[in-house]
């Protein structure tokens, strides 16, 4: 009995390992980034103990979402890598895309009549991680396929986002369009936690310690 035991835990755990490893590769991550690796004392402002609460995961099945802003080079695509990774371990399914990477999809698909299809991808996953909104402006046709990504996971996925701009600048990246950037941030905000991380670059420490 004892050696049908550890059969059954052991066949149960390699279950389970895999099925951790196909959610982590299905998530396409760029690379594996964990809490434990953050620089804490590289941003000059930011709320640790916030950021360790969401490692709690409880915006996922809240269907919420988390905000990472922040300047260049602070930590925010780690701390957001980390987070979505984080929900593969838990058994969450993840999808990591960088926000003008989804809207040239979804302008192709678009233009070959498959968008309804591009579409699902991003809204299939329990969490979508969003990187990089705001870094390169995007036309008008980009604008509104990045609102129906967020407008149609209002209330039925998460999202972990991260953006360079204060969201009073938010018209700048949806083509000038203030109504578009105040319906997206409507919905984002509803149901939302914002991390602030002030600071320097890290990618830049060299250069600015010498």
């Amino acid at each position: 009995q004892e050696y049908l035991r550890r059969l059954v835990d052991g066949e149960f755990s390699q279950r389970q390992q895999r099925c951790i490893e196909r959610r982590i590769k299905a998530a396409r991550f760029p690379v594996l980034k964990t809490l434990e690796q953050f620089r804490w004392d590289w941003p000059k402002k930011i709320n640790r103990l916030q950021v360790q609460n969401l490692f709690r995961l409880e915006f996922v099945p809240q269907k919420a979402n988390v905000i990472f802003l922040g300047t260049v080079g602070v930590g925010k695509t780690h701390l957001a890598t980390a987070l979505g990774y984080a929900a593969c371990l838990e058994g969450h399914s993840v999808l990591f895309a960088d926000a003008i990477a989804v809207v040239n999809d979804l302008m192709a698909a678009q233009k070959t009549g498959s968008l309804k299809r591009a579409l699902k991808k991003y809204l299939r996953p329990q969490t979508l991680c969003l990187d990089e909104v705001g870094y390169l402006a995007i036309d008008q046709g980009g604008a509104d396929l990045l609102f129906q990504v967020i407008s149609q996971r209002y209330e039925r996925g998460s999202i972990i986002l991260t953006t360079n701009k204060p969201f009073k600048q938010w018209s700048s990246i949806f083509n000038n369009d203030s109504t578009i950037a105040s319906a997206v941030l409507d919905r984002l905000l509803h149901h939302a936690e914002t991390v602030i991380i002030e600071g320097p670059s890290y990618r830049m420490k060299d250069q600015i310690q010498t």
